[in-house]
């Protein structure tokens, strides 16, 4: 196996890995991030210590690892909102996809449109309908301007041609405390993050998000099959590293991911909470960034909603 940047005669890794999580503590990306970096720690014999570092939808944390050394002893956890991030910001410390080597896709979040049980609809179809009858009067709840809350929200008004009205909040959790608690009537959630609320009757679904149905509620139709054809969202989870990371170790580091993702344990723990896991070689992944990045770009440009003024 190479040897670290400091000591060719070391394996790597011969110290601690420091693992940036763009987000901050307690949220659905760091779980995730915690579980892939025990394992890698627990195979490869050295800490894979977390470092969460939120702040502008993960930008701050995706800057700091795009300066990082190139050897192996930085490496962050990607999200969808890193995909959305390089276009909908008009100047980035960091190239999306030239600053950063892609090591593996990890797992993917299901998205699912929810609704508080106040409004009266209870499918796609219905809510456009009543969304069209109502231009401007529904709202919708997201984490924040720029992130996975909201651009999938602004992609169904473009394609569904409706107005739902944007409430940022300071975060998804606050997000979701408000479309529980009746002041906002929508909101495009991560699967675990609602679930429960759905199945205690607080909340109401009405279809998920992405290009196929989910394996935790597979009687819930996509988007797309429920009266938008073409619509997909997903919110993921990936694992990147700085450019110029040597091959051999995102190879190692690829090899290690998949295998804890074929761990009967690890796929039971990311299916208890609400996430599908999902590996990738690196050539897989790098092209999912690619589609992704450019998917988002799209959407940003058609609905005119992106910082690129700024």
């Amino acid at each position: 196996m190479s040897a670290d940047a400091g000591n060719k005669s070391q394996p790597y890794p011969s110290h601690p890995v420091r693992f940036i999580v763009p987000f901050p503590p307690a949220g659905g990306t760091d779980i995730v991030g915690r579980v892939i970096g025990q394992k890698l720690n627990e195979k490869l014999g050295q800490p894979f210590i977390i470092d969460n570092r939120g702040g502008a939808a993960g930008t701050l944390g995706a800057a700091i690892a795009a300066k990082a050394p190139a050897d192996g002893y930085t490496i962050m956890l990607a999200t969808a909102s890193f995909a959305i991030s390089a276009n909908f910001y008009a100047q980035l410390p960091y190239d999306s996809l030239r600053d950063f080597a892609a090591v593996s896709r990890i797992a993917s979040g299901p998205l699912l449109f929810v609704v508080h049980p106040s409004v009266p609809v209870r499918s796609i179809k219905e809510l456009i309908s009543l969304a069209k009858a109502n231009p401007g009067k529904l709202n919708y709840a997201s984490g924040g301007e720029g992130g996975i809350n909201h651009l999938p929200a602004e992609m169904f008004n473009h394609m569904a041609g409706v107005r739902l009205v944007h409430i940022p909040y300071k975060g998804a959790g606050p997000a979701l405390a408000a479309l529980l608690g009746g002041e906002v009537q929508l909101m495009i959630a991560t699967l675990g993050s609602c679930l429960p609320h759905v199945r205690s009757g607080k909340l109401r679904d009405l279809a998920i998000a992405g290009d196929r149905r989910s394996s935790l509620v597979p009687q819930v139709p996509t988007v797309a099959e429920a009266g938008v054809p073409g619509y997909a969202a997903d919110s993921w989870y990936g694992l990147v590293a700085p450019r110029g990371t040597p091959p051999e170790i995102v190879n190692l580091l690829n090899r290690e991911i998949a295998a804890a993702l074929d761990r009967e344990e690890v796929r039971a723990q990311f299916v208890a909470l609400g996430f599908e896991p999902a590996s990738s070689t690196p050539a897989q992944f790098a092209d999912y960034l690619k589609s992704e990045i450019a998917k988002w770009g799209v959407v940003i440009k058609e609905s005119g909603i992106g910082k690129a003024d700024q």
